[in-house]
């Protein structure tokens, strides 16, 4: 009985920590993603070498618990650099205790990728997308959202 609980803690251990994986995709996939999500969608873009970026995401995350009876899904878009994927990535937000889910953009030509997003988007960071297909809401904020306005927008975001 005790090697079977040993065993049991070991496996929670281990696909606790291998739980968060961090996908790769082009601009197409996360469009297609965007385009096609069926709940209310927040698509922050960020870096780890950003710092206003990591001081929203805690944010972020904290508030999308308030919404969560409203299905409303968070996808953080890391714009790292490719040296940076997966490894770098992972380590990060692990360190940050991020529980959201994690992509990287596979993109190195934000003239290119950019405008797909938002026209008005000129590569700066940290940005944010809220979208409701269902509603045919969508928002693009090109700054860090304070806190209280981040509430705001959500709470615009699933009306």
């Amino acid at each position: 009985m005790k090697k079977i609980s040993v065993l049991l803690i070991a496996i929670f251990i281990t696909a606790r920590l291998s739980a968060q994986t961090i996908q790769k995709l082009s601009i197409q996939q996360l469009t297609h993603w965007i385009d096609t999500s069926t709940t209310p969608l927040v698509v922050n873009f960020w870096a780890s070498w950003c710092a206003p970026c990591v001081r929203e995401i805690p944010w972020f995350e904290k508030n999308m618990a308030k919404f969560s009876d409203k299905k409303v899904k968070l996808l953080l878009v890391s714009l790292d650099f490719a040296d940076e994927y997966p490894d770098g990535i992972l380590a990060f937000s692990r360190k940050q205790h991020y529980q959201s889910t994690i992509v990287w953009l596979n993109e190195s030509n934000p003239d290119s990728f950019c405008p797909k997003i938002d026209k008005s988007w000129d590569g700066t960071i940290p940005v944010s997308l809220f979208v409701n297909n269902a509603k045919k809401y969508r928002q693009f904020f090109k700054q860090q959202l304070p806190e209280p306005r981040l509430e705001q927008e959500l709470q615009k975001l699933v009306q």
